[in-house]
């Protein structure tokens, strides 16, 4: 199928999902917009039950109740993504040469080769880093995977149903279809998108579906007015959503995919952004093909044509591109996000994909739904207060008794009222043994016409008080009197304008407001009624709210110290949102509404997204609009979410963040799980991620950096000497050396100014360092290259005569041993010189400051630094140096060698210095 055929496929699956969308929402408006009798006749359903034939013909026609999750990678394709990556495609391809050339060749006798020039260590170093890389990085994910698996396992599977004689029978909620009548009840959560039948105080969350934090009503009355979104149906319950308090009985309309919670789902199964890590990671694997595909091809000619011979220069040309390569940049790599990954997870944080502790450092926007993430997604009772706008305990005992003695299902209102009393009873004496002191008499339980309950208590003198709280509205029209100022005063139209305004207040700020009044001694017990709901005295009122976490101000207030701003993306409504900011300490310089978002283009939107902080009444579309607008500004985002409405934006970000209280969904597309509700380890994360990439660019500069002026220093050397400064095995071990050396930067410190601020992959930064600090080495190279030829091999191996002159002082056997002593002696001094600069240097650009003196390496990369010059500088006095070709070095050596590190430091200091005059910043 060619790239035409593809789109045009694409489109029609879009095209008929769009018809089945359509067709699965039209049948929502007809269940909602119909009596029950011509919705269970449409359904071909029964109150009876359906029975097995009627099961299996509903599964035939309307589908399984199974949603669409984020497929699984298989195991070849969990190996693949752990082991393919930029830079060990280029290591891999550089594997197949060197095996061509080192090994085939040889082998085989060809061009020249013999048996005695098969060398494999070239090969096994570049696989061994590979391998060990792509393990790390596997081992790591699949464990992150597998506890989040753990996690998804643990949500309900089951759903009571009504089936032929059957009257309540328990099945798995993948085996439910349309037409099956369900039973809900407090706790459970919706298995499907239902039409509800018969309801007792049935509230649901919707939450996770539209982010609102407070529970709506869903009752069996048949709705006139087709509502704005599909959501707003009363009769629907959907998919997804739990049930908070009361009970129902409904008939299953849509399941799996075609339900609401399912179109949401299977839309986030598909491939995911590519996030600012993989785009850094392949323009810095760029940056170093392009320098090898300009300096191997210059090596290969300089070489063929000074010294004739093509194949040697071939040969010394790859070895100059193996030079060139971080070798250790793959497993490097791996290993800073792997402990990133093992930090983060000593902080109850489940890192399911490796790449994204780098991304979390290099966000500068974290965009969050608010219920659930920034609030605990509970009401709490915030103020109970008199007609006064005062605190007043008697409003709260009053509150009191009317929830706690209410038998029918107590909603999150009356749970907090309950709650709000235990923490004062130790406080207040008048809140003590109120549920022993008193007895329910009677009530009036509450319905969606009068909007309000009433209890009829007595206490162990007799008095008895009816208690009623509802809608402030419905209150004031059964209240005569007010208590104010201790007194109960007649409700005058002054003081009723007063308790509207205060609750306009409230609502304002996001409260919802109840209010509460009492009537001393009502009808005789027995007869009492709806009537008696009457002449009653107003007490106050009560507001209640979705407090934020206890961490969350402190949470943004640091993510704002560490360069990142803030933003809410939310489907819960202004005025709600507005308050929570607040609390939080969050400015609200603009908000936008998703009607805002519906008349904006995207060129409108971005350029108002950026000096917007707070967006609300989003759908999950919009959520995931606003985030790629963001990025396509130049922003790395992060999305922290918990709903399945929050889905969509998870996947379009750089990286999703979720916790473990979330729905599945959510869990499938976050790469980051917080196991605790302590929003502070976002901070944690952060400083965790730009650590990470510290250590990461840190190695590829100075790493890359120091090869180019290596392979600089090689390629003037061999075009102006008569013989190669270094050979082959010599570059390929003294890059083993350094690299091992390299292993410990991981662990290395970071400065704490590195750390303030967001840091993203800029690879130009990577080839601009090359060129700045690389050639510094040469100049001490070629100051080595002059003394070693000029002075120190003359004076210690041919008695004055330069390496051209000596045909003319020596012959035969002796000819021979001259050159050979001579050119090993070079080498050798060369050799260490080049190990104790690549080495030491490690230190002076770890760090924009003085090195040793203003910022020290850790321990770990201090030692293996060091370990590594003491055993290079060792290797020419060993057997295995002679096996290399070297011969021993004076010890007069050192007295050109210390001074000539020494001032080569002084310049790298200096001319990191004035880089970053330049760029303002080294890393």
């Amino acid at each position: 199928m060619n790239k035409k055929e593809k789109k045009r496929h694409d489109v029609r699956v879009e095209i008929e999902k769009a018809i089945v969308h359509d067709e699965e929402n039209r049948r929502i408006q007809f269940a909602a917009t119909n009596p029950i009798k011509e919705v269970l006749n449409s359904l071909r359903a029964s109150l009876r039950g359906l029975d097995e034939e009627a099961v299996f013909n509903s599964r035939s026609k309307y589908g399984d109740n199974k949603v669409t999750h984020e497929k699984k990678k298989s195991l070849p394709k969990r190996l693949a993504s752990a082991f393919v990556n930029p830079f060990a495609a280029i290591l891999f391809f550089l594997a197949v040469v060197s095996t061509i050339t080192d090994m085939i060749l040889p082998y085989f006798s060809l061009f020249g080769n013999t048996p005695e020039d098969f060398d494999c260590l070239t090969v096994v170093i570049i696989l061994t880093m590979v391998i060990i890389s792509g393990t790390l990085r596997f081992v790591q994910e699949s464990r992150s995977g597998n506890a989040t698996e753990k996690l998804l396992a643990m949500i309900t599977t089951t759903c009571t149903v009504t089936r032929k004689e059957q009257e309540k029978a328990e099945i798995p909620m993948d085996d439910l279809v349309v037409g099956d009548i369900v039973h809900l009840s407090v706790g459970d959560m919706i298995p499907a998108d239902v039409r509800i039948l018969d309801a007792k105080d049935l509230f649901v969350s919707q939450a996770s579906l539209t982010g609102e934090s407070e529970p709506v009503e869903k009752t069996p009355d048949v709705v006139k007015e087709e509502p704005a979104v599909i959501t707003d149906y009363s009769n629907i319950a959907f998919m997804g959503c739990n049930v908070i308090s009361g009970s129902a009985t409904a008939v299953v309309v849509r399941v799996g995919d075609y339900t609401l919670f399912g179109s949401m789902a299977s839309a986030m199964a598909g491939e995911a952004v590519e996030t600012s890590f993989t785009k850094g990671v392949n323009a810095v694997s760029w940056v170093l093909i392009r320098f090898m595909l300009v300096m191997v091809p210059l090596v290969f000619f300089i070489n063929g044509i000074t010294k004739g011979d093509w194949l040697e220069a071939f040969l010394f040309g790859i070895s100059i591109a193996v030079g060139l390569t971080p070798e250790m940049l793959p497993m490097i790599v791996t290993t800073c996000l792997a402990k990133g990954a093992v930090s983060m997870s000593k902080k109850q944080t489940i890192v399911k994909n490796l790449n994204s502790i780098q991304n979390f450092g290099a966000i500068d926007i974290l965009c969050t739904d608010k219920t659930g993430t920034l609030t605990q997604d509970k009401v709490v009772l915030e103020y109970h207060w008199n007609v006064n706008g005062e605190d007043d305990m008697r409003v709260l005992r009053h509150a009191y008794l009317n929830s706690y003695f209410q038998t029918g299902y107590k909603n999150l209102m009356d749970l907090a009222i309950i709650h709000k009393t235990e923490e004062e009873e130790a406080e207040n004496p008048q809140l003590t043994d109120l549920s022993e002191n008193y007895v329910k008499v009677d009530e009036i339980p509450f319905d969606f016409n009068r909007r309000r309950l009433t209890t009829v208590v007595q206490d162990k003198n007799g008095k008895t008080q009816m208690v009623t709280k509802g809608a402030v509205e419905e209150m004031l029209s059964i209240c005569t009197f007010a208590e104010c100022d201790g007194k109960v005063r007649p409700l005058t139209e002054e003081i009723r304008e007063r308790i509207l305004k205060t609750v306009d207040e409230l609502n304002d700020k996001g409260f919802r407001v109840l209010a509460i009044a009492q009537k001393s001694n009502p009808s005789p017990v027995g007869v009492f009624g709806v009537n008696d709901e009457c002449d009653m005295v107003l007490l106050g009122y009560l507001a209640f709210l979705d407090p934020p976490k206890e961490s969350t101000a402190d949470a943004i207030k640091a993510l704002k110290e560490h360069g990142i701003t803030t933003k809410i993306l939310t489907g819960d409504n202004d005025k709600v949102t507005r308050t929570i900011c607040k609390q939080v300490g969050l400015k609200v310089r603009n908000m936008l509404l998703g009607t805002d978002l519906d008349n904006m283009t995207d060129a409108e939107l971005a350029r108002a997204a950026e000096s917007t902080d707070v967006f609300a009444k989003l759908t999950p579309d919009q959520k995931a609009r606003v985030v790629t607008v963001l990025r396509d500004n130049g922003h790395i985002v992060g999305f922290m979410g918990d709903g399945v409405n929050d889905a969509a934006a998870m996947k379009s970000a750089d990286i999703g963040i979720s916790v473990d209280t979330a729905v599945d969904v959510a869990k499938e597309s976050a790469d980051i799980i917080l196991l605790e509700k302590d929003l502070m380890v976002l901070e944690e994360g952060i400083i965790e991620g730009r650590k990470t990439y510290a250590n990461m660019i840190k190695y590829i500069k100075m790493t890359a950096s120091s090869n180019f002026g290596n392979m600089f220093s090689v390629l003037a050397a061999s075009a102006l000497l008569p013989f190669l400064p270094m050979m082959s095995i010599h570059l390929i071990f003294l890059n083993l050396i350094y690299d091992l050396s390299c292993t410990a930067i991981p662990w290395d410190n970071v400065d704490k100014e590195f750390l303030r601020v967001p840091r993203r992959w800029d690879a130009s930064s990577v080839g601009s360092f090359m060129i700045w600090i690389g050639p510094t080495s040469s100049i001490f190279d070629f100051t080595t290259y002059i003394f070693m030829y000029f002075v120190f091999c003359p004076l210690f191996v041919s008695g004055g005569v330069l390496y051209n002159d000596l045909a003319n002082h020596f012959s035969g056997a002796e000819l021979e041993q001259m050159r050979f002593t001579y050119m090993a002696m070079f080498q050798a001094g060369w050799f260490v010189e080049s190990m104790w600069s690549q080495t030491l240097v490690i230190h002076m650009i770890r760090t924009p400051k003085i090195p040793f003196i203003q910022s020290r390496a850790s321990a770990p990369l201090t030692l293996l630094t060091c370990t590594g010059i003491a055993v290079l500088t060792i290797i020419p006095f060993t057997a295995f140096g002679t096996m290399l070709g070297f011969v021993a070095l004076p010890l007069s050596y050192f007295a050109y060698l210390i001074p000539c590190i020494l001032l080569y430091m002084m310049l790298a200091t200096s001319l990191k210095k004035a880089y970053v005059r330049h760029y303002g910043e080294l890393l």
